[in-house]
């Protein structure tokens, strides 16, 4: 028997790729107030959401500080533009990308 969890199986709804990350990408639409089951590796924890998050878009895991760094891959992709609530989605609207250019 496989010990490979499908995105379907057990419910899960979102995926954090690394131990050290503070946020995981959701496998389909969240509401708001709804449980979200997020799966790194063999483990599974749960986070209520505390807005809509549309797929494929990121769930905080913890709350993040101003200025924090956004983990991701195990690494570094962004900071915080504003403090991030556990549970909130984090996109563009409060976080820059560390890749993004900058407008001179």
């Amino acid at each position: 028997m496989s010990a490979h969890i499908g995105i379907g199986d057990i419910g899960i709804g979102a995926i954090r790729l690394a131990g050290c990350d503070n946020v995981a990408t959701v496998l389909h639409p969240v509401g708001a107030s709804a449980t979200v089951r997020v799966r790194c590796g063999t483990e599974i924890t749960e986070i209520i959401a505390i807005e809509a998050i549309p797929l494929c878009h990121k769930i905080s895991l913890s709350p993040i500080a101003a200025g924090t760094q956004i983990v991701k891959y195990g690494q570094p992709i962004g900071r915080a533009l504003s403090a991030i609530a556990a549970g909130q989605h984090v996109h563009v609207h409060n976080m820059r990308s560390d890749r993004a250019l900058s407008v001179a």
